[in-house]
């Protein structure tokens, strides 16, 4: 579980909000914060009476800036890699399936696990400032599993998430409404968190069982991950992903050798 105070929970009549709490690192995750938003997901699920549920960083720079990396300074064997891949998808999954409509309040950074996050989510809203991406290519040398890249080429298409994987680059918020990756933009963090409770309370007041119809049916028709432990076992293993690991922690250029 998370520590104290990695995560808040509130909640204001029929919305509940998710603070991921961690201003100091950008709110990297956890693996306390990660087991904390699945939870969270099943008491949304449990109570009929929350009717929509928003997702938000604390400290106005970040949504969630990935996974804290100084936690993989513990993956020794070729299952770690596995195994944090596969509980991403669980995790991921969870957070798809929440029956109610699922809003993420982005301000600053959505990248890595953020990114993954972030596009879990129903609807995005942001301020001018938010980047999205996952540049891994750039920093741990590590991948994306199968069913991530799938869900996420549903949604922005194969060509284009290629393209942004290849450069490591992030998308701006501008080019991210474009894509239908964003939903809107709005000009500040106050009118993000006016616009991001107008929306809450919006939601909230419509028929639920017409939008949890419409969630579950356009997620039966996300396509499916495929086999991909030989992929994940090549990079998570890999000299490169050791070299990625340190470089980053220690604030320098991964010098990368495929191997």
């Amino acid at each position: 579980m998370p520590t104290q105070d990695e995560t808040l929970l509130t909640r204001e009549g029929p919305v509940v909000t998710l603070t991921f709490n961690r201003p100091e690192a950008r709110n990297a995750m956890t693996w306390g914060m990660y087991d904390r938003l699945y939870q969270v997901c099943e008491e949304v699920d449990a109570d009929d009476s929350v009717r929509v549920l928003v997702l938000r960083g604390a400290g106005g720079k970040a949504f969630v800036a990935g996974t804290d990396i100084s936690q993989f300074k513990v993956f020794e064997r070729a299952e770690d890699g596995i195994a944090y891949e596969r509980d991403g998808d669980k995790r991921i999954a969870r957070l798809e399936a929440v029956r109610k409509p699922v809003i993420a309040q982005v301000q600053g950074f959505a990248v890595g696990g953020g990114f993954r996050i972030a596009t879990a989510c129903d609807l995005r809203v942001a301020t001018p400032d938010a980047r999205f991406g996952a540049p891994i290519a750039r920093t741990l040398g590590n991948c994306l599993s199968a069913s991530n890249i799938g869900r996420l080429s549903a949604l922005i298409g194969a060509t284009r998430l290629k393209e942004i994987i290849f450069t490591a680059r992030l998308i701006e918020a501008e080019e991210a409404v474009g894509i239908g990756l964003l939903h809107e933009v709005v000009e500040d963090i106050p009118a993000l968190e006016r616009r991001a409770d107008e929306l809450a309370r919006l939601v909230a007041g419509h028929a639920p069982l017409t939008l949890r119809a419409t969630k579950q049916a356009l997620h039966r028709m996300q396509p499916k991950g495929c086999e991909d432990e030989d992929l994940i076992l090549m990079c998570y293993q890999s000299q490169d992903f050791h070299e990625g690991m340190d470089a980053f922690l220690n604030k320098r250029q991964p010098q990368w050798t495929g191997s």
